[in-house]
């Protein structure tokens, strides 16, 4: 037993050393959490996609890739974070880039976690349409455990368990309260019909998600100026080496290291960040060179939980 527990100090006490070696914040009002930097593989390295923004405390979270909650937990005072903010009972407003099942699989999670562990009064949900079905369908789906935390022994509230669901289906301004202003644009990904990327603008920073997309303009247009873009990319390299089949599938659908360079060459945003990354073997180093033979600015590999 107390080989057991020394075990598990040294892996905390390991875990807290790796978080405070990746904290890039430099502001007390706005921070940035990685909580998955990871696609459809199942990288053991890489939880599902999702960004949690947190303003003055207040956190909105982008996509609900698999495992978001307990990354975020994991950030917070009770689990021995310092994000006040990812309490996970705090987590009241959220924003969807598109429907595909990597950016959604944890949403029943982001449900109905929060509301067991305190959340009080409904989630605040904005996404593209579909985004109505999907949670009339996942309430549905999960209507006997509602029903038995409500009425049985573990007496829970009425209220946190339920979401209003907002589909957009338009570009411009899609949420604004004091600490945040959110503005949808479409970006290009293959044939889905509805793929957005959003830029946030908080009292001291304005940040750019793309979500899932080929090179777009758009992206550039509302990544101008923006203190931070988070991109998704992936390894030119490899990519050479694919057969003509995936070749057009991932040039229609996402963005090499090399197209990345060329948007953050027009875009000058003050850092990049990249997520949603399909490595295909390459180093970290490797996926920097490769930009960096186009683009001279800041740019950093996003690892799960890092903080911006």
């Amino acid at each position: 037993m107390k080989t057991w527990l020394l075990f598990t100090l040294l892996c905390t006490l390991t875990i807290a050393t790796v978080y405070s070696q990746r904290d890039f914040s430099d502001s007390d009002i706005t921070k940035i959490v990685l909580l998955g930097t990871g696609n459809p593989n199942p990288s053991p390295s890489q939880s599902g996609c999702s960004v949690a923004i947190i303003v003055n405390d207040t956190p909105y979270i982008v996509d609900f890739g698999p495992g978001l909650i307990r990354q975020a937990a994991a950030m917070s005072p009770k689990y021995g974070g310092n994000i006040k903010g990812l309490d996970v009972k705090n987590i009241k407003r959220a924003f969807l880039t598109h429907l595909h099942s990597d950016h959604t699989t944890g949403y029943p999670d982001l449900i109905l976690t929060p509301w067991v562990m305190g959340r009080n009064e409904p989630l605040e949900v904005y996404g593209p349409e579909g985004i109505n079905d999907m949670t009339k369908n996942m309430l549905k789906a999960y209507a006997e455990d509602i029903r038995y935390r409500l009425y049985g022994h573990e007496p829970a509230n009425n209220q946190g368990w339920r979401v209003n669901s907002h589909e957009f289906t338009e570009e411009g301004i899609i949420y604004k309260d004091t600490n945040i202003l959110v503005e949808a644009f479409p970006v290009p990904h293959g044939t889905w019909p509805n793929a957005w990327g959003f830029r946030f603008t908080t009292p001291d920073k304005i940040i750019v998600l793309s979500g899932d997309s080929a090179p777009s303009e758009k992206i550039v247009e509302y990544a101008t100026g923006a203190d931070i873009l988070i991109h998704e990319v992936y390894y030119q390299k490899a990519y050479d080496t694919k057969d003509e089949f995936w070749k057009n599938y991932h040039s229609r659908n996402h963005t090499s290291t090399y197209e990345l360079a060329d948007i953050a060459t027009k875009a000058q945003a003050k850092l990049v960040v990249l997520y949603h990354i399909l490595f295909w073997g390459a180093t970290d180093e490797e996926l920097i060179n490769e930009i960096a033979e186009r683009y001279k600015g800041k740019v950093i590999v996003g690892k799960d939980l890092d903080i911006f």
